[in-house]
């Protein structure tokens, strides 16, 4: 199901003319060794935020973690997480952030 819901959120995106990558690729160096695509973000959108698609009935501290992750290797500072299991879309929206204030409401 998250491949369905990457392929639509970016058609949609695109429509609106917003620029997106889908499936990008994020290379890490380890110990002198370099691996090109280490990991693959789902979408990278406008080259600034990632956005990491999931369909479960509740995110994890793995999700946030993996997120996390590919704004630390890509250097990025913002990520959002959405997850497409939630009853209501507004519950599986999480914004995370690298080096960015944390957003207060």
């Amino acid at each position: 199901m998250e491949s369905v819901y990457e392929v639509v959120l970016a058609h949609e995106l695109r429509r609106r003319g917003i620029q997106v990558d889908r499936q990008f690729g994020i290379s890490l160096e380890y110990e002198g060794l370099k691996f090109e695509e280490g990991f693959r973000a789902d979408l990278l959108v406008e080259r600034k935020v990632i956005v990491e698609i999931k369909s479960v009935e509740n995110l994890n501290n793995a999700h946030r973690k993996q997120l996390l992750t590919y704004l630390r290797l890509a250097n990025l500072k913002l990520g959002y997480l959405l997850n497409f299991g939630e009853a209501l879309m507004k519950d599986g929206i999480i914004r995370t952030a690298h080096h960015l204030p944390e957003r207060t409401l």
